[in-house]
């Protein structure tokens, strides 16, 4: 096995991770272009030295290799990456799809270091098609309205807050206003998103906003 076949491979694992990141950095995920490009180079990597690192060992009686012991460890050790996109914010779950993009970023970075170009293709078209193509014929799917919480300043941050959403697409089912125990406004919406994911871009929008600090989403 030569050095520029090892290069292609963690070249190709590097483009197919690029290509899902770049989707990811289009619906502004945590994880984006460059995360997913270096973890699908880095699984390929690791791969090639699992695989071929250790050519030059000579082998006697009394000494066996592995040579699925390194390859093995990425697969636990991705568990970390992806656990960091993951967001638990009262009560509500935020990041699972983007770290297990991350996961299988990392399969198809193994596939593409084993030389298994075919199918590293294949699953990062699946995984392009899980992402966005079903998403666009199915939008109803893991679909669902959210009902969500904050505190305003005022009423004038409220209707900026609904301005905001209204512009984004999102129907607004059920809107009411009131005080908490602290007297402070408050104001608590139902509403339908144009798509699903919706809860990850909610919770950035309303920490842009002026006046407005979201409780909680359910």
């Amino acid at each position: 096995m030569d050095t520029a076949d090892f290069i292609l491979r963690t070249l190709v694992a590097a483009l197919l991770g690029g290509v899902i990141g770049l989707e990811r950095g289009l619906r502004a995920k945590e994880a984006g272009f460059r995360t997913h490009f270096l973890v699908a180079l880095g699984a390929a990597l690791f791969m090639i030295l699992s695989a071929h690192g250790f050519d030059d060992v000579s082998l006697t009686g009394n000494t066996r290799l592995d040579v699925s012991r390194i390859a093995a460890q990425v697969v636990s050790g991705i568990g970390f990456i992806g656990a960091g996109t993951i967001i638990f914010q009262r009560q509500a779950v935020h990041g699972l799809t983007t770290a297990a993009g991350l996961w299988v970023t990392a399969a198809i970075g193994m596939a593409a270091g084993a030389g298994m170009f075919v199918i590293a293709a294949f699953a990062t078209l699946l995984v392009l098609v899980g992402l966005e193509v079903l998403n666009g014929l199915f939008p109803q799917v893991g679909h669902h309205n959210l009902t969500l919480t904050a505190v305003a300043e005022n009423e004038e941050a409220v209707r900026t807050l609904t301005d905001r959403l209204k512009a984004d697409g999102v129907a607004i089912v059920t809107y009411t206003l009131g005080k908490d125990e602290e007297g402070r406004l408050t104001v608590r919406m139902e509403v339908k998103p144009a798509r699903s994911g919706y809860a990850d871009k909610l919770f950035r929008m309303t920490e842009e906003l002026d006046g407005v600090t979201l409780r909680e989403i359910d």
